[in-house]
């Protein structure tokens, strides 16, 4: 189920976005925001978050910088060189804030 709504969200970014003209008043953008949810979360949370964000990316609401936030448990730790798809920033309560990082090598 999570790699099918996957898929949906890639093949909206891709294809869908080029007729709505950029308009997410977020970064970022409100499908990317979900597909980071629907990656680090269970279903019921992602669906839950991601609908609370599309719900308020509107002229209602001021839009800005606005990173997901996700409860994640970093005791596994590895010495070994690794490529880095995402930064966790941690804030309270195990509680971390998701930034990508933007090399293309990465996939």
């Amino acid at each position: 189920m999570r790699q099918i709504l996957l898929y949906l969200l890639k093949f909206y970014q891709k294809y869908l976005t080029l007729l709505s003209f950029g308009s997410c008043r977020y970064y970022p953008t409100c499908s990317h925001y979900a597909q980071i949810q629907f990656t680090h979360n269970n279903l019921l949370k992602a669906f839950y978050y991601s609908t609370k964000r599309i719900l308020s990316c509107n002229q209602l609401f001021r839009g800005g910088i606005d990173h997901p936030t996700i409860k994640y448990n970093l005791n596994n730790v590895v010495f070994k060189q690794i490529r880095v798809k995402y930064w966790f920033i941690p804030t309270k309560d195990n509680k971390f804030i998701i930034i990508k990082n933007w090399d293309r090598n990465i996939k």
